[in-house]
């Protein structure tokens, strides 16, 4: 029996969302230069799209992952160069997270990897069925940002 459609539409909605985004998170790592991991490379985008310093914990927070999750992406990316981390010089205790030149570069890289596939969803769907879905996607997105 299909309990799908027993299920409240509200319900269904985030179900497709979670789906998408499981779906998109493999397809495009798989595509990644360099074994970049998703993880890394969402950290990568956010500091490229935000720009500026951050401290582990206020990146953690943002992904809505424990501190030591956070602290493992970026030793990993600090390893590789695409991140410098530092004493952070208004409290020493605390470090302060930039984007190095390599990371930009790589994530410039991750972006043309995956584009192709974005390319395809596109043609598949068209630009006009994605660009009016958008401010839907982001309405939800801001809602559930101002409401954690």
């Amino acid at each position: 029996m299909n309990n799908k459609s027993q299920d409240p539409v509200i319900f269904q909605f985030f179900n497709e969302i979670g789906i998408i985004e499981q779906l998109a998170r493999i397809k495009m790592e798989s595509r990644m230069p360099d074994g970049i991991k998703f993880s890394q490379f969402i950290v990568l985008n956010h500091l490229v799209r935000l720009d500026g310093q951050w401290s582990p914990l206020r990146l953690a927070r943002a992904f809505q992952v424990t501190k030591g999750a956070m602290t493992n992406t970026l030793t990993r990316l600090e390893a590789r160069k695409l991140v410098k981390i530092s004493p952070n010089p208004a409290d020493g205790r605390a470090k302060i997270v930039t984007l190095t030149k390599a990371g930009r570069h790589i994530r410039e890289a991750c972006v043309q990897a995956i584009n192709p596939m974005l390319e395809e969803i596109e043609r598949e769907f068209g630009n006009d069925t994605v660009s009016q879905t958008l401010p839907t996607l982001k309405k939800v997105r801001e809602f559930l940002d101002e409401h954690r």
